[in-house]
């Protein structure tokens, strides 16, 4: 007989843990950067709830199906009451409120000055966090915040595009309702796991978008194959993925923080654009890029 203990696996480390984070909070970024260019360049055949509606269509059926490959067949759904209309409430006005405002706004702005006006949000969910989930004011969050802020600002007197009042309006609504979207999350990931979350979210998504499904059928008909793969793009790779990944950072990391990262999304579809639309940019990008990366590495800062 062996009486030879086996030794317990050892429990991955905060700092590995924290690496794995900022690796997903990377994932995400890039995948979210690209979907702002994706939607500029299908916008003219897909309208805002039809397009949202093929995406979050495409992004439920494969987390459904990666369900059911994690759980063998049988997806096991453990949510709590009180989490279940924080789930409904985060599906609706995240998933299928803040596409479905973005997909709008830019039919009347450029995806980069989108990808701009939007990144009002990580502001508002820092202060949030702080107001609501207790996770105060660091110093190196705000001034980390203030700084990538700037970058934004900058890249904005930079950008050409037409800015159109009402296309600025429904982008300070998407970012609106993103930012309630991140709070509300938070406090689901504390009681319900990451899969389950995205994934349900996913699906109620697409459920309040089901009144648009005979539009998009219509529209699907007329549309280009490119406009059909790009849709489909945006449910496997931002949403799907990118959602996932931005879950997975966010049960590991304040929320204020994780958000903070998001100001490098604009740089990153500066570059996006450059590579795979020939859009050279401009002085003012480049600057505000590399200003909107230093303000994300300070919001990131903590004392040993």
């Amino acid at each position: 007989m062996d009486d030879r203990i086996e030794p317990r696996p050892t429990p991955p480390t905060p700092s590995r843990s924290s690496a794995k984070a900022a690796l997903a909070a990377g994932v995400t970024v890039v995948l979210w950067a690209s979907a702002f260019v994706a939607i500029r360049g299908i916008g003219h055949e897909l309208s805002p709830a039809p397009m949202a509606l093929v995406r979050l269509a495409v992004a439920a059926t494969t987390l459904t199906v990666v369900m059911l490959v994690v759980h063998r067949g049988r997806p096991r759904v453990a949510v709590p009451r009180r989490s279940a209309g924080l789930l409904v409430a985060y599906g609706v006005l995240w998933l299928a409120g803040y596409t479905v405002a973005l997909n709008a706004a830019e039919r009347h702005v450029d995806a980069g000055t989108a990808a701009l006006l939007v990144n009002v949000a990580p502001l508002l969910i820092a202060f949030g966090a702080g107001m609501f989930l207790g996770e105060g004011y660091p110093r190196p969050l705000i001034l980390g915040s203030v700084v990538a802020l700037t970058g934004v600002a900058v890249i904005a007197l930079g950008s050409d595009g037409e800015r159109d009042s009402l296309g600025v309006l429904l982008c300070l609504l998407a970012a609106l309702l993103y930012a309630a979207g991140v709070l509300i999350q938070k406090v689901i990931l504390r009681r319900v796991d990451v899969l389950t979350t995205t994934w349900l979210g996913c699906v109620v998504g697409t459920a309040a978008l089901l009144p648009w499904a005979p539009q998009l059928l219509g529209e699907i008909q007329a549309a280009s194959a490119g406009s059909v793969l790009a849709a489909v793009y945006l449910g496997l790779f931002p949403t799907a993925i990118g959602f996932t990944t931005w879950a997975y950072a966010l049960r590991r990391m304040d929320a204020g923080r994780l958000s903070a990262t998001t100001y490098a999304v604009p740089a990153v579809s500066v570059a996006l654009s450059w590579v795979l639309l020939s859009e050279v940019p401009t002085a003012y990008s480049m600057a505000g890029g590399t200003i909107c990366l230093v303000g994300v590495a300070i919001s990131r800062y903590r004392r040993r």
